[in-house]
């Protein structure tokens, strides 16, 4: 089945998880619920090998292809920002204060369906070598010794073994 029909199938589901995100933000380093999500999903699409806690609430996710290629990774950040939405839509944040203005909630639905599509390619056999997903935590933001969520995961090892990452960034125009 083309890539574009396979994504079709769970368009839904994406917009689904972006409005979850969105009207549950959360800052910094401070991601639990968003975590839990994320790896519930995960879980959901049978991947197996998943890590939390890294960078406190970061994720890390591997989907085992066959051996003969080697590691990508793929990134999304997944934090918020401190600032009052007053969009007025039926998923505005439900954190006064809080909201997901730059993005993070759709990075992270887009690399959720992506997972789901490379985890039907690797159970296809289609899959070469790994993909690493990761999902990163304090994007805006630094923690007290002056340290991002990226370079905390990197601390952390979540690159490891990783021949290439990949990340994107939406624009809302």
């Amino acid at each position: 089945m083309p890539i574009v029909n396979r994504i079709a199938e769970f368009a839904q589901d994406m917009k689904t998880w972006r409005r979850h995100l969105h009207m549950n933000p959360e800052l910094g380093f401070e991601c639990y619920e968003t975590a839990e999500f994320v790896a519930t999903r995960l879980r959901e699409f049978g991947v197996a090998e998943i890590h939390t806690g890294i960078a406190k609430t970061g994720i890390v996710a591997l989907i085992h292809g066959r051996k003969d290629g080697g590691v990508i990774g793929l990134r999304a950040d997944m934090d918020a920002l401190p600032i009052l939405e007053a969009n007025g839509t039926e998923f505005d944040s439900q954190r006064p204060g809080i909201m997901h203005a730059c993005g993070h909630d759709a990075h992270t639905a887009i690399l959720m369906g992506a997972a789901t599509i490379l985890k039907g390619f690797a159970d296809e056999g289609r899959l070469p070598g790994g993909v690493k997903l990761l999902f990163q935590p304090s994007e805006e933001n630094v923690d007290r010794n002056g340290k991002s969520g990226a370079v905390r995961m990197i601390e952390d090892g979540a690159m490891k073994g990783i021949d290439a990452v990949f990340g994107l960034h939406v624009d809302s125009g």
